[in-house]
């Protein structure tokens, strides 16, 4: 499976533990997220905008 431009959480702790990737969608206006231990599944997609909202409001949390 490609791993190239898919960043992982920083909070993984580098043992295959429950992480997510994430990574700019070609067009560069959506968020591509994806499972790091079951990566063939697939992915979901979100708008920027969505994304950095889901990201400000879990760091708020």
């Amino acid at each position: 499976m490609m791993t190239e431009g898919w960043k992982k959480s920083s909070y993984s702790n580098g043992e295959g533990g429950n992480c997510l990737e994430a990574r700019g969608a070609l067009a560069g206006s959506h968020v591509l997220v994806r499972d790091t231990q079951n990566r063939e599944l697939g992915h979901l997609e979100a708008e920027s905008a969505e994304w950095s909202a889901f990201l400000k409001a879990v760091a708020s949390a």
